[in-house]
Order: structure tokens, then sequence, then C-alpha cells
């Protein structure tokens, strides 16, 4: 599967998810944080400002990953405004990145 099949899956996928999983992340919210990240493949933005909860997912199913762990890794750069590696694509300029908007 393309990485754009499995973008486009996994976007069309979160928006079923989000509302199971977009209430845990509205807790952390008090920390200050706006709950919105962005998505990056290599050098290009894929999602731009959106939930912690949707970046997640995609992020994961981009990485053929679980999502849990990616879920923390987002709501972590959230709150302390960072950048993160979700997936290396092995020595391919296209790693799957999570960061602050």
């Amino acid at each position: 599967m393309s990485i754009m099949r499995k973008i486009t899956a996994a976007a069309a996928g979160s928006l079923f998810i989000i509302g199971a999983v977009a209430a845990p992340s509205q807790a952390v919210r008090d920390v200050d944080q706006d709950g919105l990240v962005n998505v990056s493949v290599g050098n290009v933005t894929i999602l731009e400002d959106v939930n912690v909860a949707v970046a997640a997912n995609v992020a994961a199913q981009v990485c053929g990953v679980k999502v849990g762990p990616v879920i923390l890794l987002a709501q972590e750069v959230d709150a302390n405004d960072t950048t993160r590696v979700v997936c290396d694509q092995q020595g391919q300029r296209n790693d799957v990145e999570l960061s602050n908007n």
C-alpha cells in the first residue's frame, strides 16, 4: 500500500475514532496546551494544526505501529514544544514526525 493511500485511509479512519480518543486528550490541556500538532513525512507537512488524537492515528497508520504510544508522544510534543520522529523509514528521507504547531 502506498504512503498516500495509508495517509488517506488513516485520516478517514481517524474521523470515526476521534470521539473515543479525544476525551483523554482534553484533560491534558490544563498544562497550557492547545492540543494541536503537525504531522510531516520527510519535508512535507501532511497535517497542520490537527487534534493530537487525529495526528497520532494518522502517524501510527503510516508507520504501521499501535496508536496508544503515539498519542502519548503527540501529547509530549504539544506540551513541550518539541519535534519527535514516530518512525524512521530506514535510510530514506521519509521520516514521519510530529511537531508542535
